[in-house]
């Protein structure tokens, strides 16, 4: 049996990259002392952080728990609740006390640790494990074992961290189909606010992270505490301000009615929730992230900065320069076109040919087929094979669309096994059981069916070895509402039989790249990135659109797992037309690809898109591995943002890329000097536009000036400090135009 610790313990200390993790246990439960700045090597006696205790108030000071609790007297969001289920009759053990029983034996200096509390009279024990990576990210989650002799229903288990009284605003970010991804800000106040995902999936309008910060905190100034749950169903994230000034954020999978019941002995265990400190503004919460990710053993790494080394056997091969079909074909496939379309493809340089929706049975439109995930031997007699062939000998790779999570009613497989498509009832619909409404003309395929995930398991499975593709673009393109199985509430077990899918397909298959794709880009998390190579930001292409779409994806995600396409000269999706420079260098940040009928695409216009893709290829290897860096600009007409590299460049090499972007007209009548942060102080670079450059066809045409600044003609070299603290001068930019700036180390 776990039993409280009696002696004394030293607080644990997790420290790196500037970031300092302070817990106590001079209450008997583990305390959150700090989470920000580093503290140094050595601690004083945290007795002398002992609060007073006001006027009608608990007789005791109340911790700041790593799990807030109210047999403490917290008054805030209780990071456990649930019930006991004795003898058939709920409601027991409805309040824990958790102290702690065991903490961790390792090394002071290691940035792991196991921290264990536990009720014995209640029968609960929670191990909380903590890591502090290398870069500064914090991740952190709990484990609740039932230790008593009767069922337990957990109804939440959230993992949260303080933050400092000085964070008094909070950002966090919002949108819909086409628009994911965009900022809100309020101040923090007394309550809770609360984001609140119940789509079944994370969400089109799901907070990549909520931050809370100094006031007025941007893109490169004041201290920011941020957090995000690493998880791709029901989810909460919040925060805190109770009535005592203290401040709590976090997040929590959120639970259905009796979803998960802990039978004596039984765990469940929250998904992760990672957690980073800056105190040089949004951008350093991004170093962060963007540290643990380019870390991973399993990360594709571009070329540049391959490590090598057991696990990463993809290491070192370059993000490819990739063409989707869809805007090109849409459901219409035909051998020959597709075939014309790899030749014009393969000229101008692409890598990857990725064939869409439209390859399977009966899948004419978007209301059959799904689940009948069978090559359609009307449409292809002899297979993909004379495709993949034609793709392949064109020397790109062959990718393959699949919505293997979803299911049409006008299939095959549905037909069969009705009892396979979710729904809130017992029974099956062709019983007489309701279905959810329709979303797209589709239902979900009951994953936490054994037997319906073992035949969609081996229907991928079949294609991936019967044909020559090395990468999925895996769609998923609804809500899960009303989502059960068996007639019980069951987002977390297809949450997590989904997962399995993943993992299962990758273990078969070691070589192939996965795509998250969910509407476009409602399914963004490091949940899913676990098991992904990279997501798709947005189903719209339009270059404005995706200007705010990639920045803010971009504050957790790098850009090497974000892909972002040019689309055909006006928007699928908005109907704007946009020059092809302004749509390149939008997606130039980012896994570059095309989305667009590239064989209609000829003379001036053709050589200007091969000439971006050459720049893709030339300096991926910096866009992917450097540091991301985007400037506070005051003129909010204006966005500036680029990619240091992420060692000292040599004299002579690209040490940056930065592109100054034009939203809409300006307040005045020209942007005057613009700084240009991120660069080593000391160091001196030559600065040019690289497009559109002096000399370029469309050169005028991007601006509105009767003479450019005095640099743009001939360049600019000035220190790095120069650059960060007076600027350059910037050119009237028309409105949804953007200049491509490179910096060269001299």
């Amino acid at each position: 049996m776990i039993t409280e610790r009696e002696t004394p313990m030293d607080p644990l200390h997790l420290r790196s990259a500037g970031t300092s993790l302070v817990i106590s246990f001079d209450s008997g439960e583990a305390e959150v002392i700090h989470w920000g700045a580093d503290l140094g090597s050595s601690l004083p006696d945290l007795a002398i952080l002992g609060e007073p205790i006001p006027h009608s108030a608990i007789d005791a000071t109340v911790p700041a728990g790593l799990l807030p609790q109210a047999s403490s007297s917290w008054r805030g969001r209780p990071a456990l609740r649930g019930h006991r289920i004795a003898d058939g009759v709920p409601g027991y053990d409805f309040s824990v006390r958790l102290r702690v029983a065991a903490t961790p034996p390792g090394d002071k200096g290691a940035n792991t640790a196991v921290v264990v509390q536990s009720d014995p009279d209640a029968g609960i024990a929670v191990e909380s494990t903590l890591e502090l990576h290398d870069g500064g990210l914090l991740e952190m989650r709990h484990t609740v074992t039932n230790t008593g002799t009767s069922p337990f229903q957990l109804d939440e288990l959230a993992t949260v961290l303080p933050v400092a009284p000085d964070a008094v605003e909070l950002l966090d970010l919002t949108g819909r189909w086409c628009r994911e991804r965009h900022p809100q800000r309020r101040t923090i106040q007394q309550g809770t606010w609360v984001r609140t995902g119940r789509h079944g999936r994370t969400g089109h309008d799901s907070s990549l992270l909520l931050a809370a910060g100094t006031a007025g905190f941007g893109n490169r100034h004041g201290k920011v505490w941020a957090t995000h749950l690493a998880w791709s169903g029901n989810h909460e994230q919040f925060a805190d301000n109770i009535a005592d000034g203290r401040t709590m954020i976090g997040g929590s999978e959120l639970l259905g009615p009796a979803e998960v019941v802990l039978q004596p002995g039984g765990s469940y265990t929250t998904p992760a929730l990672f957690a980073a400190y800056s105190d040089r503004g949004l951008d350093g919460i991004s170093e962060a992230f963007y540290s643990w990710f380019r870390n991973r053993p399993h990360h594709v790494l571009p070329a540049a900065s391959a490590r090598s080394g057991a696990g990463n056997a993809r290491a070192g091969k370059a993000r490819p320069v990739v063409l989707n079909v869809w805007e090109a074909v849409y459901f219409n496939h035909d051998l020959d076109t597709l075939i014309e379309l790899a030749d014009s493809a393969a000229d101008l340089g692409v890598e990857r040919f990725v064939l869409d929706d439209g390859w399977f049975r009966g899948r004419r439109h978007d209301q059959a087929g799904l689940g009948d995930w069978y090559v359609d031997e009307g449409l292809w007699p002899d297979g993909l094979t004379p495709l993949i062939e034609a793709v392949t000998s064109r020397g790109m790779e062959f990718g393959l669309w699949v919505e293997p999570e979803m299911v049409n009613l006008d299939s095959d497989i549905a037909r069969a096994h009705p009892e396979w498509i979710v729904g809130p009832a017992t029974r099956s619909h062709k019983d007489g059981g309701r279905l959810p409404l329709p979303w797209r003309h589709q239902h979900v395929i009951d994953l936490v069916n054994p037997e319906a995930w073992q035949y969609i398991f081996d229907r991928i499975d079949a294609l991936l070895r019967e044909n020559n593709v090395s990468y999925l673009k895996w769609d998923q393109n609804r809500d899960l509402t009303e989502h059960g199985h068996a007639g019980r509430s069951s987002v977390h077990e297809q949450t997590l039989a989904a997962y399995r899918l993943f993992d299962e397909l990758k273990k078969a298959h070691p070589g192939i790249e996965i795509e998250s794709c969910s509407s476009g880009g409602a399914r963004v998390d490091l949940g899913i990135l676990e098991r992904t190579d990279r997501i798709w930001g947005s189903d719209c292409n339009d270059a404005l659109e995706r200007q705010t779409i990639q920045r803010w994806t971009g504050i957790v995600v790098p850009p090497e797992l974000v892909g972002g396409h040019i689309g055909p000269t006006t928007s699928h999706t908005t109907a704007r037309t946009h020059d092809v420079s302004f749509r390149a260098i939008t997606a130039l940040f980012g896994h570059f690809g095309l989305e667009w009928d590239v064989r209609q695409i000829h003379g001036a216009e053709r050589e200007e898109l091969r000439r971006f893709i050459g720049l893709y290829k030339e300096h991926r290897g910096l866009i992917h591995s450097g540091r991301m860096v985007r400037a506070d600009v005051a003129d909010d007409s204006l966005m500036l943002h680029g990619v240091v590299a992420p060692r000292p460049a040599g004299q002579g090499d690209t040490a940056a890329l930065f592109a100054l972007v034009s939203t809409r007209t300006a307040f005045a009548e020209q942007p005057g000097r613009i700084a240009i942060p991120g660069l080593e102080p000391d160091r001196s670079y030559k600065v040019e536009a690289i497009f559109p450059a002096p000399g370029d066809a469309d050169y005028a045409h991007n601006f509105t000036q009767v003479q450019p600044p005095a640099w743009l003609a001939s360049g600019a070299e000035a220190s790095g400090r120069f650059l960060a603290e007076v600027g350059l001068p910037m050119p009237i930019l028309n409105p949804e135009h953007a200049l491509l700036l490179r910096f060269t180390a001299s």
